[in-house]
């Protein structure tokens, strides 16, 4: 995505998002998380991850507007979008892989990164081979197929990054 866009869509997401801290629970603990996150889509579609569960809110149009632009890229129709902010590069991911029961098996996952580039890490389930990407400004990762079920992925935290980065992660839920 050209920078002028990429900087148009960061701006309007951190000006129109509702952002809530992430709530995950581990070892019997709530414990609220320093990342804000938003969970939007076609129906109010429940979503259940380290512990908690969120219902998808209506569409906003710059999400309707992203929405269209991923799925011409990825060749894939999305019905949901998780959108993550991370403040600076203290704030990261763990190993995991989106295969949560909501989710249509084998779906394919479009990520948009805005804002600051971040590495972000594959490390395959079985053999541990690990490989790196840098997520920049305005890019597109596409996760097809059999993605999450042999890899896992993370994005690990940082001191070199010092401003926000907005990962969106336009999904098929299962309807049925």
């Amino acid at each position: 995505m050209p920078q002028e866009q990429a900087d148009h869509y960061f701006n309007t997401l951190m000006q129109e998002i509702d952002w809530q801290h992430d709530q995950s629970r581990l070892f019997g603990k709530t414990i609220t998380t320093q990342r804000q996150v938003a969970w939007y889509g076609d129906h109010d579609f429940a979503y259940t991850y380290s512990g908690t569960t969120k219902k998808a809110r209506p569409w906003l149009p710059v999400l309707i507007e992203l929405k269209h632009l991923i799925e011409i890229k990825s060749r894939t129709h999305y019905n949901a979008c998780l959108l993550n902010l991370y403040h600076d590069g203290r704030q990261g991911m763990a190993w995991h892989s989106d295969a949560e029961r909501e989710l249509k098996r084998y779906s394919t996952i479009g990520s948009l990164s805005l804002g600051a580039a971040r590495k972000f890490n594959f490390k395959h389930k079985k053999s541990q081979k690990k490989q790196t990407q840098v997520l920049e400004h305005g890019s597109l990762l596409v996760m097809k197929g059999a993605k999450q079920t042999h890899w896992f992925h993370c994005l690990p935290p940082t001191k070199v990054v010092h401003t926000p980065h907005i990962n969106l992660t336009f999904r098929c839920m299962d309807q049925a």
